[in-house]
């Protein structure tokens, strides 16, 4: 195998690290010897340079050590990890660069210990296997620390859908229309845009756009989509083509993804699409006369997101990249519910947090979410709409949520809809806002008496309530938890007991 020249300059930075500290020789006793400076060796031992051959001699006999030894690839059985490590996907795959780590120092950091750390991210990568954590997965995770590092802003995109929009003379439209999108596509993209293929095929019918690739890009578009969605999509596949995103997806949600850049890629295009359709300056305005209001009104909510062409889920997410910029409300998350008709069932599909690790987050246990959140009851209410046949636009609901043996406290605002192309389902999206001074400050309504207080939890399995009419399933882990514990105290009595003996 044939190695990277960085993966080589680290191996050698390393032998000669382990050399140098095994023969009890500081760097300076070493720059003597060897005739080379303190900082060109330090440079070396890091994996910055690699020396020049007569360098390599000149340490080699510094160290008393064989020229060719030096210059192998192979390591001391103590390093053997490093190597492994070094060439292994998981190292390979890390965007470090993104989150402003130096690589060549996280490799110092594990040579340091590296049996140990080795250990440490193997047992990471079983953890992984054992809960069938695919590589997308982890991409996907990576992608919303990002965002969440950045707090769901990035003036860069915001920008390039700014430029965009002006030289497109698009900032005069109330509501970017699919077919104005789809017109740029065709024109300035050469794009030919076919809305039957993918509906013929019932293998493809689940997806909702591939691209075939080509001098004139086939966009295939399900015929099922609404007005909303089209527009989206044609929105970032403008901002593949504008951003000049190379590495990317060519289907509708990722099957399989070859790179963390095809991930990372997807997510710039997406937030390019709808800062497109959600102008930033209009939506600050919308937000700005709305949190005035000293009274919680879901219908004014849903006129502001009506304005747009957008659905709640993509005006939702878009509000958390306004609401931290030019809000101060930072300390946020975001949630994605769906469950199935006629079930009582409820998955996480989506979430991101800002600021902290809120709840609820996914669960990898297949556990019961609490029925208290109002992501939850508005969910129900839709379906409870569907099956009377009642149902005419998007459910909206606010709720304060106490968690239960916590001070915290959030201001949660949730829309829930039937899926338009998944048929048996309902999905939910939510915002919820930690309820603290900057939020009582800027939200006039959030003490609104109609809006309903709850004691709420992360699952049902977790929960100590006793007297929780919502309850789906038993409390099976706090119930498993308080067996340990009185078995902990039983055995503590035990020790005292025989110990007085």
């Amino acid at each position: 195998m044939v190695l990277p020249e960085s993966t080589i300059r680290i191996i050698f930075g390393l032998k000669l690290k382990e050399l140098r500290t095994n023969k009890n020789l500081s760097l300076a006793v070493l720059a003597e010897k060897s005739g080379l400076s303190i900082s060109y060796i330090n440079e070396i031992e890091k994996g910055k340079k690699y020396p020049k051959a007569e360098k390599i001699m000149a340490l080699a006999t510094a160290l008393d050590t064989p020229y060719d030894k030096l210059v192998s690839l192979k390591l001391t059985k103590n390093l053997a990890p490093v190597t492994q490590l070094l060439q292994s996907p998981f190292f390979k795959e890390l965007p470090l660069e993104m989150f402003g780590i130096d690589g060549n120092k996280l490799v110092e950091i594990i040579a340091n210990a590296p049996a140990k750390v080795n250990a440490f991210i193997s047992t990471l990568i079983e953890i992984a296997r054992n809960y069938d954590l695919s590589i997308e997965q982890f991409y996907m995770a990576a992608v919303r620390s990002y965002q969440e590092s950045n707090e769901n802003y990035f003036d860069e995109l915001e920008k390039a859908a700014e430029a965009f929009a002006k030289k497109h003379e698009l900032g005069s439209k109330k509501q970017l229309k699919a077919d104005l999108l789809q017109k740029i596509l065709e024109e300035q993209y050469h794009y030919i845009i076919d809305s039957k293929k993918l509906a013929e095929n019932p293998e493809l019918g689940r997806l909702r756009s591939v691209l075939l690739p080509g001098e004139k890009p086939k966009f295939l578009i399900h015929n099922t989509l609404s007005d909303s969605q089209k527009a989206f999509l044609f929105g970032r596949e403008i901002g593949y083509n504008y951003l000049k995103l190379k590495e990317r997806a060519y289907i509708s949600y990722m099957l399989k993804a070859e790179s963390f850049d095809e991930v990372l890629n997807n997510f710039k295009a997406s937030y390019f699409s709808s800062a497109l359709l959600i102008n930033k300056n209009s939506l600050i305005k919308d937000v700005q006369r709305f949190i005035v209001s000293k009274k919680w009104d879901g219908d004014k909510l849903l006129n502001i997101m009506n304005k747009y062409t957008t659905s709640p889920e993509t005006f939702m997410h878009r509000l958390t990249n306004i609401l931290p910029k030019y809000f101060g409300l930072s300390n946020l998350f975001f949630l994605r519910f769906t469950n199935a008709h006629n079930t009582d069932y409820f998955v996480l599909t989506k979430e991101m947090h800002l600021s902290q690790l809120h709840n609820p987050h996914e669960s990898a246990f297949d556990e019961h979410y609490c029925r208290r959140w109002v992501s939850l009851e508005v969910l129900k209410e839709t379906e409870k709409l569907r099956k009377k046949g009642k149902y005419e636009k998007p459910i909206i609901g606010a709720q304060i949520s106490k968690y239960h043996g916590s001070e915290n406290e959030y201001f949660v605002i949730a829309a829930a809809r039937p899926m338009v192309r998944t048929k048996n389902s309902n999905c939910s999206v939510s915002i919820g806002f930690l309820l603290n001074n900057e939020l009582k400050k800027r939200l006039k309504f959030w003490n609104d008496p109609n809006i309903p207080t709850k004691i709420v939890n992360e699952t049902c399995e977790r929960c100590p309530i006793s007297d929780c009419k919502e309850r789906a399933v038993p409390a099976s882990v706090v119930e498993k938890e308080d067996k340990m514990k009185k078995v902990e105290e039983a055995l503590e009595k035990l020790s005292t007991t025989a110990s007085s003996e």
